[in-house]
């Protein structure tokens, strides 16, 4: 396997897991003020709804992810390179730099970061 599909995957499973731990988190919370039963929570439908959450979280995280980049594009903090990587500037440059990042490694695109 290419290293930049392992990477993609990385980045995926990454936001996955984070939006598991944070949904689990909030259902942690709510479960004092919730009338749930045990039952409910082996059903077909919570499993959908939780896979559905999951799904969800990558989609709004590939989303913000996307709209840093285009913004660090247009601001010339994301170009590319003579060899096809993009260029990300550096944290003092770039004040969404990580969602930069994150935006070039779910789309599998390689990146070098600037230091200037």
């Amino acid at each position: 396997m290419k290293p930049a599909t392992t990477d993609m995957l990385r980045a995926h499973l990454l936001v996955a897991s984070l939006t598991a731990a944070g949904t689990e988190a909030l259902l942690a919370i709510a479960l004092p003020v919730l009338p749930v039963s045990q039952v409910f929570f082996s059903s077909t439908s919570f499993r959908l709804l939780a896979l559905a959450l999951i799904v969800g979280g990558v989609v709004v995280a590939r989303e913000f992810a996307r709209a840093a980049f285009a913004l660090a594009v247009k601001r010339h903090q994301a170009v590319p390179t003579d060899a096809g990587a993009w260029q990300v500037a550096a944290a003092a440059d770039c004040r969404r730099q990580w969602l930069v990042v994150l935006h070039l490694r779910l789309t599998g695109q390689p990146f070098v970061l600037a230091t200037h």
